[in-house]
């Protein structure tokens, strides 16, 4: 395709302008995302000031309905734009997605502080007629005029004025943080010209270090900070110098101790506290976690302090027997007199297998990735009536899958899913909604799609991709993300699938599927063996039960360390005085069970809170898990593959989205209010 000469040729070949049904991502050229930003920004604008008219009604036909269509068309391509970006950055895409950011956020800002708009919600809530709208559209007028204070449209013009550009200054900062861990990541390697200092690593894991070098131009043997090729090393590789190489570079990512600096996210770091701190505020609040938790469960930040030092407690009795076990199997039996951060996944993973009696190599052979998907998808079709097939549709990379899902025979969503790691992808996994589904004015119903996204190893040539059975419970958690936005049976778009969900319970649905994968029948379903085809044994399996909650102290303990330092940062921490990593060290001291180096700089890739959604939200993961674990105990008690519990299941929680709050969703399922006891057993940090 050859380069728009002007912004209206660009509109007249521009696929982000065009979209219709699906998006073309193999025709979208980083030139069609400026003229495509500024044309929508354009549409947006004319639609905002139609609405806010003194002569228009302030109604829902009127205002809402009109608006709405204009944002979702906006959204879509700068949703799109910024997945593409995501999963496939490339320098001159980064460059028109950072000149197109602050256009985004501008307009964004404009709409959340637009006063004129804010008086059209006021007046349709004040209406009479308002009583008479259906309970669902009451609940968004009202949650968008909380919204509207949020963003400081109350506020006298000068500090509105401040909060629009605090937004602006965010998220270039964010986009900022989570380029230099990207570039971070991508800028080191590790070459070796044979396999003389890789013992003790899988073949699989060889055979990727091969592929990657052949793909870089290189000779023998390339080791990456992307988490398929560094992960292995540090569980297998027995060459200690080697994991402290991998380590090293890993811990430093993005702060002043690697890449000379270049990438440093310190500064960002700071920025980013004064511009939280400031905004909260600004807008009322004592401090940025008051104003994060004002949208989520939670009611204080007291409270989630409380709950996870009460985690913490419970679990650290457990969590220090299981650091001890570690230690005292490097002592005596691998002969490490000083067990480092970098030796500390060798010696479990040893532990582990010595106790055990298999290795995640073992089993990883025996979840081929198509038996992985075909067994997932039999489960949710038994369990929410749906049938899933692959489909086709334009995507952004070869290995792009496409599915479309129906019931009855009935077209009701679709999704793409991405699932190998390369270079100038983001690392992690995660869900993210592509469309929502919604009915349009003229009674036509739009379905949903969603990006599933993995970094798992791609296939080596002429073999069929296998994996471990930890990226089996990351694709069942990432699935069941997607299984919550395109299942659901909300038809506006403000409540539809993962849309307006209180933070600390997007993660129910995914982390609730996390446990099916650890069913017998379902890991039977899942499983084929790359060469002979044999499900996973009963024997095998037994010994991965076993091993189950195998440092699940140990895990516990860590994850409350991360969300109570991201929970204090945005309270009690001052960053024009207080020390960063003073204050991570002093909730080490309070929680932790093992101790990093004094230069490992976690938070410089703290990703979820700096550039993500988590800042003040961190503690989410653990809240929604004492959900997902109560509502997966409803199963046990009826029956794991219960089709019944699985359509109450299905009615109550997954098709609600944000239509009522998430803990009326899970009392309507549960019967009662959540409980901490079925989280505590089926992590085996007390007994059954």
């Amino acid at each position: 395709m050859t380069t728009p000469n002007n912004a209206s040729d660009a509109e007249a070949v521009n696929p982000l302008l065009t979209i219709t049904d699906l998006i073309d991502y193999a025709a979208i050229r980083p030139e069609h995302v400026v003229p495509a930003v500024k044309a929508l920004c354009s549409d947006v604008e004319k639609t905002l000031a139609a609405v806010t008219a003194p002569g228009t009604p302030a109604d829902w036909e009127h205002v809402v309905e009109p608006l709405e269509e204009a944002t979702i068309a906006f959204s879509r391509a700068w949703g799109a734009v910024g997945h593409l970006q995501g999963v496939m950055n490339t320098p001159a895409l980064r460059e028109a997605f950072n000149e197109a950011l602050p256009l985004a956020t501008d307009l964004y800002l404009s709409i959340s502080q637009n006063e004129a708009l804010y008086g059209k919600y006021r007046a349709i809530a004040e209406n009479s007629d308002f009583a008479n709208l259906p309970p669902v559209r009451q609940r968004i007028v009202k949650r968008e005029l909380r919204d509207f204070e949020l963003s400081g449209a109350a506020l006298p013009p000068a500090e509105r004025e401040r909060v629009k550009e605090i937004g602006q200054e965010s998220s270039i900062t964010m986009q900022k943080f989570g380029e230099n861990v990207l570039d971070a990541t991508n800028a080191f390697e590790l070459v070796l010209p044979d396999d003389s200092r890789l013992k003790g690593l899988p073949e699989e894991t060889l055979a990727l270090y091969r592929e990657s070098a052949k793909t870089a131009g290189k000779e023998g043997y390339r080791i990456t900070l992307q988490f398929p090729s560094y992960l292995p090393a540090m569980k297998y590789c027995e060459d200690r110098e080697i994991r402290e190489t991998l380590y090293r570079a890993f811990a430093t990512r993005a702060s002043e101790l690697s890449n000379d600096g270049k990438f440093d996210n310190t500064e960002l770091i700071t920025k980013l506290l004064k511009l939280r701190a400031e905004e909260a505020k600004l807008l009322g609040y004592r401090n940025y976690g008051e104003l994060s938790l004002v949208t989520k469960m939670a009611e204080s930040p007291e409270e989630v302090l409380v709950f996870l030092r009460d985690l913490a407690a419970r679990s650290r009795k457990r969590a220090l027997a299981d650091a001890a076990e570690v230690d005292q199997y490097a002592h005596e039996v691998l002969g490490i007199e000083t067990v480092e951060a970098w030796d500390r996944p060798f010696a479990a993973e040893k532990l582990r297998e010595a106790r055990y009696s298999y290795s995640d190599a073992e089993v990883k052979r025996y979840f081929t990735q198509n038996a992985v998907f075909a067994g997932l998808f039999k489960l949710v079709e038994t369990l929410f009536g749906i049938e899933i097939t692959e489909a086709t549709a334009p995507v952004w990379h070869p290995d792009v899958k496409y599915f479309e899902v129906r019931r009855a025979g009935e077209k009701i969503a679709a999704f793409y899913a991405d699932l190998y790691a390369r270079e100038g992808k983001r690392s992690g996994a995660w869900m993210d909604g592509e469309r929502t589904r919604r009915r349009l004015p003229s009674g036509e119903l739009v379905t949903p799609i969603a990006y599933l996204v993995t970094n798992f190893a791609a296939p080596v040539e002429g073999a069929e991709a296998t994996m471990t059975h930890d990226e089996v419970t990351t694709l069942f958690h990432e699935f069941g993300h997607t299984l919550h936005h395109i299942l659901t049976a909300q038809e506006e778009p403000q409540v539809s699938g993962i849309n307006g969900v209180e933070w600390d319970a997007v993660e129910l649905p995914s982390q609730f599927l996390e446990n099916f994968a650890w069913e017998r029948a379902v890991v039977k379903s899942i499983s084929k063996h790359a060469v002979s085809g044999e499900p996973l044994p009963d024997e095998l399996f037994d010994k991965m039960i076993a091993a189950k909650n195998y440092e699940a102290g140990a895990f516990c303990v860590r994850q409350v360390e991360f969300a109570l330092f991201d929970m204090l940062i945005h309270t009690e921490f001052d960053p024009a005085k207080d020390d960063m990593l003073g204050l991570l060290n002093a909730v080490r001291k309070e929680v932790a069970v093992v101790f990093p180096p004094a230069w490992n700089r976690f938070p410089q890739s703290f990703g979820h809170i700096f550039a993500g959604g988590y800042a003040a939200g961190y503690y989410s993961y653990k809240w929604a898990e004492v959900l997902s674990a109560d509502c997966f105990s409803a199963f046990e008690e009826t029956g794991v593959l219960n089709p019944e519990t699985g359509r109450r299941y299905l009615t109550e929680i997954l098709e609600r989205g944000s239509s009522r709050d998430a803990i009326e969703n899970f009392v309507a399922f549960r019967g009662r209010k959540p409980e901490l006891d079925p989280l505590l057993r089926l992590t085996g940090i007390v007994e059954a």
